[in-house]
Parts: structure tokens; C-alpha cells; sequence
């Protein structure tokens, strides 16, 4: 249970470096989206289109885009089922 309390305690880190920055920006300058410490986070209001963008994007080669919304990773899943699916292809080829 150490390591939820250190992943918890990560997170709840990043997003407060996340606001600290945002904060730090002149008032016209916020965009509320970028990267702390190389983690992506976004604290716009959601899109259809940046919703599609992170978690189905075929055209996107990235296998983890940046999250919609908070700290951190969205699993591209337009990249991951054909990689599954060529994975399994092989290991049946090779049966």
C-alpha cells in the first residue's frame, strides 16, 4: 500500500506544481495545458474532439497521448487494438 500512497502523493504534487505554474503566468497568458516535470496536464474544459484526439487517433503513431483532463497519459487505443492485433498474428504464425 506504500506505493498508492507515493503514486498519490506524486499526483497530488504534479497538480499542485501544475496550478503553481499556470498561476505564475500573467493573467493573459494562461492556457491552462502543458507540461510540469515532463507531464503532460490539461485543465481546459473538455472536447469531443480532443477526446477522440487522445484515446482514438489511428493517425497519431503514439501509443500514450496526453490525458483530456488532469495529470498525465491517455492510452491511444486507435494504436494499441491493430498492435495487439498484429502481435497475436505473430505468435499464431509462429505456432
Amino acid at each position: 500500500m506504500k506505493i498508492n500512497r507515493l503514486l498519490r502523493a506524486a499526483v497530488l504534487f504534479l497538480t499542485l506544481a501544475a496550478v503553481a505554474q499556470e498561476l505564475n503566468k500573467p493573467e493573459g497568458q494562461r492556457t491552462w495545458h502543458g507540461r510540469v516535470g515532463g507531464v503532460p496536464y490539461d485543465f481546459r474544459f473538455p472536447t469531443f474532439k480532443r477526446f477522440r484526439d487522445a484515446y482514438w487517433n489511428p493517425d497519431d503513431p503514439r501509443l500514450f497521448t496526453d490525458r483530456v483532463v488532469g495529470i498525465g497519459w491517455a492510452l491511444n487505443f486507435g494504436q494499441l487494438i491493430p498492435r495487439l492485433r498484429d502481435g497475436y498474428r505473430r505468435l499464431a504464425e509462429r505456432s
